[in-house]
């Protein structure tokens, strides 16, 4: 598929494998790939260098392989409201692709699931109309944004309800066992599963309690 239009694409993806399958099949569909780049500062630099058309960037990158490529998308549009960019993933980064798509003004801003590359046309055609400008979401994406806008503990019984709030008053599991009169392994259980149905999964980065008890005030 060859589109009318050829685009200046600087690609960021750190599987080389990958990136020369996208840096391949975008040129055979007429694109121009001016840069094709393995980690998000040199994906800073390549759009500092060559101001392409569009950039097409991968969620995970080096050197923490967390959410680096899509933050520095998010610092691109703070820079350049204006440029196009295209992020693909394997999963949904919900806070940061809130703010991708809040980005300048809303538009020319896409957020794929990487299965979606296989549906070639599909994929192209969304990359040409981000770069005209548009907005293409993946409907995945739409679906877990659209959860996340709901209230968040809708999900807890009243009894987890009642222990988040006690966690929020900062009682330890020892004092909400006893003001509760349940025993701490009770206690525990609950906090448990307040942290799995608020989709805080473990993690070294952040403290799952205080993320459930600020989950907790904001709602």
């Amino acid at each position: 598929m060859r589109t009318d239009r050829s685009l200046r694409v600087v690609l960021a993806e750190d599987s080389v494998l990958l990136r020369e399958g996208l840096s391949g099949l975008l040129g055979r569909c007429g694109h121009d790939v001016v840069a094709a780049v393995g980690d998000a500062p040199a994906l800073l630099a390549a759009v500092e260098e060559h101001a392409p058309d569009i950039v097409l960037t991968d969620v995970r990158m080096p050197p923490g392989f967390q959410d680096e490529g899509l933050h520095a998308a998010v610092r691109l549009r703070e820079t350049r409201p204006t440029l196009p960019i295209l992020v693909l993933s394997q999963y949904v980064q919900r806070t940061y692709a809130s703010e991708l798509l809040d980005s300048g003004d809303g538009t020319g801003v896409g957020y794929l699931l990487k299965e979606r590359v296989g549906r070639v046309e599909e994929f192209v055609a969304a990359l040409c109309e981000v770069a005209d400008g548009g907005t293409v979401v993946d409907p995945e994406v739409v679906r877990q944004l659209l959860r996340r806008r709901r209230d968040p503990l809708e999900r807890l019984t009243a009894r987890e309800r009642e222990v988040l709030a006690l966690m929020a008053e900062g009682k330890s599991n020892g004092a909400i066992a006893r003001h509760l009169v349940v025993s701490e392994a009770a206690v525990g259980k609950h906090i448990g599963n307040i942290l799995g149905k608020l989709d805080l999964p473990p993690t070294d980065a952040t403290h799952r309690r205080v993320l459930a008890v600020l989950t907790y005030l904001r709602a």
